[in-house]
Protein backbone atom coordinates (compact mmCIF):
# COMPACT_ATOMS: atom_id res chain seq x y z
CA UNK A 1 0.00 0.00 0.00
CA UNK A 2 1.56 3.45 -0.74
CA UNK A 3 2.53 5.56 2.03
CA UNK A 4 1.27 9.30 2.08
CA UNK A 5 4.39 10.44 0.74
CA UNK A 6 3.91 8.31 -2.18
CA UNK A 7 0.78 9.56 -3.19
CA UNK A 8 1.97 13.11 -2.88
CA UNK A 9 4.78 12.23 -5.09
CA UNK A 10 1.93 10.57 -7.54
CA UNK A 11 0.63 14.06 -7.55
CA UNK A 12 3.89 14.94 -9.21
CA UNK A 13 3.92 18.44 -7.26
CA UNK A 14 6.70 19.83 -9.51
CA UNK A 15 4.11 20.09 -12.33
CA UNK A 16 1.99 22.58 -10.33
CA UNK A 17 3.66 25.89 -12.27
CA UNK A 18 1.68 24.74 -15.31
CA UNK A 19 -1.43 24.97 -13.03
CA UNK A 20 -0.67 28.39 -11.17
CA UNK A 21 1.04 30.18 -14.15
CA UNK A 22 -1.86 30.67 -16.01
CA UNK A 23 -3.77 31.59 -12.99
CA UNK A 24 -1.04 34.29 -11.88
CA UNK A 25 -0.46 35.76 -15.53
CA UNK A 26 -4.87 36.14 -16.14
CA UNK A 27 -5.07 37.77 -12.59
CA UNK A 28 -2.35 40.33 -12.97
CA UNK A 29 -4.46 41.18 -16.80
CA UNK A 30 -8.13 41.58 -14.57
CA UNK A 31 -5.89 43.91 -12.01
CA UNK A 32 -4.51 45.98 -15.21
CA UNK A 33 -8.05 46.27 -15.78
CA UNK A 34 -9.16 47.73 -12.48
CA UNK A 35 -10.71 44.71 -10.95
CA UNK A 36 -8.87 43.22 -8.04
CA UNK A 37 -11.04 39.84 -7.05
CA UNK A 38 -9.22 38.20 -4.89
CA UNK A 39 -12.17 35.31 -4.61
CA UNK A 40 -12.43 34.78 -7.60
CA UNK A 41 -8.98 34.28 -8.08
CA UNK A 42 -8.50 31.95 -5.27
CA UNK A 43 -11.14 29.59 -7.35
CA UNK A 44 -9.60 29.45 -10.58
CA UNK A 45 -6.32 28.45 -8.71
CA UNK A 46 -7.94 26.04 -6.79
CA UNK A 47 -9.91 24.97 -10.14
CA UNK A 48 -6.12 24.76 -12.22
CA UNK A 49 -4.39 23.02 -9.77
CA UNK A 50 -7.42 20.06 -9.17
CA UNK A 51 -6.83 19.93 -13.06
CA UNK A 52 -3.41 19.21 -13.00
CA UNK A 53 -3.65 17.03 -9.93
CA UNK A 54 -6.44 15.09 -11.80
CA UNK A 55 -4.94 14.85 -14.76
CA UNK A 56 -1.83 13.32 -13.25
CA UNK A 57 -3.44 10.91 -11.38
CA UNK A 58 -5.15 10.02 -14.39
CA UNK A 59 -2.54 9.47 -16.57
CA UNK A 60 -1.02 7.59 -13.66
CA UNK A 61 -4.07 4.86 -13.48
CA UNK A 62 -4.06 5.13 -17.82
CA UNK A 63 -0.38 4.56 -18.17
CA UNK A 64 -0.40 1.88 -15.29
CA UNK A 65 -3.04 -0.37 -17.02
CA UNK A 66 -1.41 -0.33 -20.54
CA UNK A 67 2.09 -1.49 -19.05
CA UNK A 68 3.63 2.00 -20.95
CA UNK A 69 4.93 3.09 -17.04
CA UNK A 70 6.56 -0.32 -16.66
CA UNK A 71 10.12 0.86 -17.55
CA UNK A 72 10.14 4.62 -17.61
CA UNK A 73 12.62 6.99 -15.85
CA UNK A 74 11.27 9.85 -14.03
CA UNK A 75 9.13 10.38 -10.93
CA UNK A 76 7.42 7.83 -9.20
CA UNK A 77 4.28 6.31 -10.71
CA UNK A 78 1.71 4.76 -8.31
CA UNK A 79 0.49 2.26 -10.59
CA UNK A 80 3.31 1.57 -12.87
CA UNK A 81 5.20 0.64 -9.84
CA UNK A 82 2.90 -1.24 -8.32
CA UNK A 83 2.82 0.45 -4.84
CA UNK A 84 -1.06 1.67 -5.68
CA UNK A 85 -3.72 -0.37 -6.51
CA UNK A 86 -4.99 0.83 -10.14
CA UNK A 87 -8.66 1.13 -8.56
CA UNK A 88 -7.35 3.35 -5.76
CA UNK A 89 -5.25 5.86 -8.30
CA UNK A 90 -8.56 6.17 -10.64
CA UNK A 91 -10.51 6.72 -7.07
CA UNK A 92 -8.22 9.43 -6.14
CA UNK A 93 -8.30 10.92 -10.02
CA UNK A 94 -11.69 11.01 -9.95
CA UNK A 95 -12.80 12.69 -6.72
CA UNK A 96 -9.65 15.58 -7.75
CA UNK A 97 -11.30 16.36 -10.90
CA UNK A 98 -14.79 16.66 -9.31
CA UNK A 99 -13.29 19.22 -6.95
CA UNK A 100 -12.50 21.38 -9.90
CA UNK A 101 -15.58 21.03 -11.34
CA UNK A 102 -17.60 21.86 -8.46
CA UNK A 103 -15.17 25.30 -7.62
CA UNK A 104 -15.12 25.87 -11.30
CA UNK A 105 -18.89 25.79 -10.94
CA UNK A 106 -19.09 27.92 -8.08
CA UNK A 107 -17.13 30.59 -10.38
CA UNK A 108 -18.98 30.48 -12.68
CA UNK A 109 -22.15 31.68 -10.97
CA UNK A 110 -20.14 34.74 -9.64
CA UNK A 111 -19.07 35.56 -12.73
CA UNK A 112 -22.44 34.69 -14.42
CA UNK A 113 -19.80 33.43 -17.37
CA UNK A 114 -22.76 30.93 -17.89
CA UNK A 115 -20.87 28.94 -20.56
CA UNK A 116 -17.94 28.52 -19.11
CA UNK A 117 -19.31 25.83 -17.97
CA UNK A 118 -18.93 23.85 -21.46
CA UNK A 119 -15.18 24.21 -21.48
CA UNK A 120 -15.22 23.30 -17.77
CA UNK A 121 -16.27 20.17 -19.23
CA UNK A 122 -14.48 19.90 -21.87
CA UNK A 123 -11.14 20.70 -19.48
CA UNK A 124 -12.18 17.71 -17.29
CA UNK A 125 -12.68 15.46 -19.93
CA UNK A 126 -9.53 16.80 -21.62
CA UNK A 127 -7.41 15.22 -18.39
CA UNK A 128 -9.25 12.37 -18.18
CA UNK A 129 -8.58 11.24 -22.33
CA UNK A 130 -5.11 12.41 -22.57
CA UNK A 131 -4.32 8.97 -22.05
CA UNK A 132 -7.55 7.43 -20.85
CA UNK A 133 -10.09 5.78 -23.00
CA UNK A 134 -9.41 3.57 -26.38
CA UNK A 135 -8.11 6.14 -27.96
CA UNK A 136 -6.53 8.37 -25.95
CA UNK A 137 -5.22 11.45 -27.75
CA UNK A 138 -1.64 12.05 -25.95
CA UNK A 139 -0.81 8.70 -27.83
CA UNK A 140 -1.22 9.94 -31.06
CA UNK A 141 0.65 13.19 -30.55
CA UNK A 142 -1.90 16.01 -29.74
CA UNK A 143 -0.66 16.60 -26.35
CA UNK A 144 1.34 19.43 -26.92
CA UNK A 145 -2.25 20.92 -29.35
CA UNK A 146 -3.95 20.48 -26.03
CA UNK A 147 -1.97 21.68 -23.69
CA UNK A 148 -1.14 24.88 -25.37
CA UNK A 149 -4.82 25.69 -25.84
CA UNK A 150 -5.93 23.88 -21.87
CA UNK A 151 -2.95 26.37 -19.91
CA UNK A 152 -2.79 28.87 -22.89
CA UNK A 153 -5.83 30.80 -23.79
CA UNK A 154 -8.50 28.57 -21.81
CA UNK A 155 -6.14 28.97 -18.38
CA UNK A 156 -5.10 32.64 -18.95
CA UNK A 157 -7.83 34.31 -20.89
CA UNK A 158 -10.36 32.29 -18.59
CA UNK A 159 -9.14 33.52 -15.34
CA UNK A 160 -9.53 36.95 -16.80
CA UNK A 161 -13.11 36.57 -18.09
CA UNK A 162 -14.21 35.03 -14.66
CA UNK A 163 -12.26 38.16 -12.75
CA UNK A 164 -13.09 41.51 -15.42
CA UNK A 165 -14.67 40.22 -18.33
CA UNK A 166 -13.77 40.58 -22.21
CA UNK A 167 -9.28 40.27 -22.44
CA UNK A 168 -8.00 42.47 -23.67
CA UNK A 169 -4.87 42.57 -26.80
CA UNK A 170 -2.20 42.20 -24.32
CA UNK A 171 -4.03 38.99 -22.12
CA UNK A 172 -3.98 37.72 -25.69
CA UNK A 173 -0.07 37.77 -26.32
CA UNK A 174 0.31 36.59 -22.79
CA UNK A 175 -1.70 33.49 -23.36
CA UNK A 176 -0.07 32.45 -26.09
CA UNK A 177 3.47 32.60 -24.48
CA UNK A 178 1.96 30.77 -21.32
CA UNK A 179 0.73 27.68 -23.48
CA UNK A 180 3.90 27.94 -25.22
CA UNK A 181 5.89 27.35 -22.58
CA UNK A 182 3.54 24.64 -20.98
CA UNK A 183 4.20 23.02 -23.76
CA UNK A 184 8.06 22.70 -23.74
CA UNK A 185 7.49 21.40 -19.97
CA UNK A 186 5.89 18.71 -21.58
CA UNK A 187 8.05 18.63 -24.74
CA UNK A 188 10.63 18.33 -22.24
CA UNK A 189 9.09 15.49 -20.37
CA UNK A 190 8.21 13.58 -23.69
CA UNK A 191 11.60 13.72 -25.37
CA UNK A 192 13.42 12.03 -22.11
CA UNK A 193 10.73 9.37 -22.36
CA UNK A 194 11.34 8.88 -26.26
CA UNK A 195 13.09 5.05 -26.46
CA UNK A 196 10.73 4.16 -23.85
CA UNK A 197 7.43 5.73 -25.40
CA UNK A 198 8.45 4.12 -28.95
CA UNK A 199 8.61 0.39 -27.52
CA UNK A 200 5.10 1.10 -25.68
CA UNK A 201 3.49 2.53 -28.84
CA UNK A 202 3.05 5.49 -27.28
CA UNK A 203 2.97 7.60 -30.38
CA UNK A 204 4.06 11.25 -28.44
CA UNK A 205 4.66 14.68 -30.91
CA UNK A 206 8.27 13.90 -29.97
CA UNK A 207 8.27 10.22 -31.13
CA UNK A 208 6.81 11.59 -34.17
CA UNK A 209 9.33 14.57 -34.69
CA UNK A 210 12.20 12.07 -33.24
CA UNK A 211 14.95 13.00 -30.75
CA UNK A 212 16.90 16.22 -33.16
CA UNK A 213 13.53 18.00 -33.94
CA UNK A 214 11.95 17.33 -30.86
CA UNK A 215 14.88 19.56 -29.04
CA UNK A 216 14.61 22.53 -32.07
CA UNK A 217 11.19 22.38 -31.19
CA UNK A 218 11.76 22.54 -27.21
CA UNK A 219 14.11 25.88 -27.87
CA UNK A 220 11.44 27.40 -30.21
CA UNK A 221 9.01 27.23 -27.69
CA UNK A 222 11.26 28.52 -24.80
CA UNK A 223 12.82 30.94 -26.90
CA UNK A 224 9.11 32.41 -28.73
CA UNK A 225 7.85 34.09 -25.25
CA UNK A 226 10.55 36.23 -25.35
CA UNK A 227 9.84 37.80 -28.87
CA UNK A 228 6.21 38.13 -27.15
CA UNK A 229 7.63 40.09 -24.55
CA UNK A 230 9.24 42.43 -26.44
CA UNK A 231 6.45 43.05 -28.94
CA UNK A 232 4.37 44.04 -25.92
CA UNK A 233 6.66 45.97 -24.30
CA UNK A 234 6.16 48.64 -27.94
CA UNK A 235 2.72 49.08 -26.90
CA UNK A 236 3.17 49.14 -23.47
CA UNK A 237 7.19 49.19 -21.47
CA UNK A 238 6.21 46.98 -18.45
CA UNK A 239 5.83 43.96 -20.93
CA UNK A 240 9.07 44.04 -21.01
CA UNK A 241 9.63 42.43 -17.44
CA UNK A 242 9.60 39.14 -19.47
CA UNK A 243 12.75 39.56 -21.06
CA UNK A 244 14.26 39.23 -17.54
CA UNK A 245 13.96 35.35 -17.58
CA UNK A 246 16.43 35.43 -20.60
CA UNK A 247 19.35 34.28 -18.94
CA UNK A 248 17.33 30.35 -17.79
CA UNK A 249 16.10 30.39 -21.62
CA UNK A 250 19.98 30.50 -22.92
CA UNK A 251 20.52 28.63 -20.24
CA UNK A 252 18.02 25.50 -21.16
CA UNK A 253 18.31 25.63 -24.82
CA UNK A 254 22.02 25.14 -24.26
CA UNK A 255 21.27 22.16 -21.77
CA UNK A 256 18.74 20.72 -24.55
CA UNK A 257 20.91 21.13 -28.16
CA UNK A 258 23.90 19.65 -26.04
CA UNK A 259 22.24 16.30 -26.13
CA UNK A 260 20.95 16.59 -22.40
CA UNK A 261 18.74 13.03 -22.05
CA UNK A 262 17.48 10.67 -19.25
CA UNK A 263 17.97 12.36 -15.92
CA UNK A 264 19.68 15.55 -17.20
CA UNK A 265 16.47 15.71 -19.02
CA UNK A 266 14.53 15.35 -15.39
CA UNK A 267 16.81 18.45 -14.57
CA UNK A 268 15.60 20.32 -17.54
CA UNK A 269 11.96 19.51 -16.92
CA UNK A 270 12.12 21.13 -13.62
CA UNK A 271 13.90 24.46 -14.79
CA UNK A 272 11.14 24.88 -17.29
CA UNK A 273 8.31 24.19 -14.99
CA UNK A 274 10.25 27.92 -13.16
CA UNK A 275 11.20 29.35 -16.34
CA UNK A 276 7.21 28.85 -16.79
CA UNK A 277 6.49 30.40 -13.45
CA UNK A 278 9.07 33.23 -13.55
CA UNK A 279 7.92 34.40 -17.06
CA UNK A 280 4.31 34.40 -16.19
CA UNK A 281 4.75 36.31 -12.93
CA UNK A 282 6.85 39.15 -14.58
CA UNK A 283 4.79 39.18 -17.40
CA UNK A 284 1.20 39.10 -15.06
CA UNK A 285 3.39 42.03 -13.15
CA UNK A 286 3.70 43.64 -16.35
CA UNK A 287 0.09 43.47 -17.17
CA UNK A 288 -1.10 44.42 -14.02
CA UNK A 289 1.62 47.77 -13.90
CA UNK A 290 0.77 48.25 -17.91
CA UNK A 291 -2.93 50.41 -16.93
CA UNK A 292 -0.96 52.72 -14.53
CA UNK A 293 2.12 53.25 -16.86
Amino acid sequence: MATIAQWIEGARPRTLPTAVSPVLAGTGAAIGAGVVAPGRALLALIVAVALVVGVNFANDYSDGIRGTDDERVGPLRLVGSKVAEPAAVRTIAIVVLSIAGLAGLTLVSLSRQWWLIAVGALCIAGAWFYTGGKRPYGYSGLGEVAVFVFFGPIGVLGTVLTQSGAPGPLAIVTAVGVGMLTCAVLVANNLRDIPTDTVVGKRTLAVVLGDTDTRRLYVALVTVPLLLSLLAGLRSWPMLLGLLTLPLVVMLAREVLSGASGRKLIRVLSQTGILLLAWSVLTGIGLALGQVA
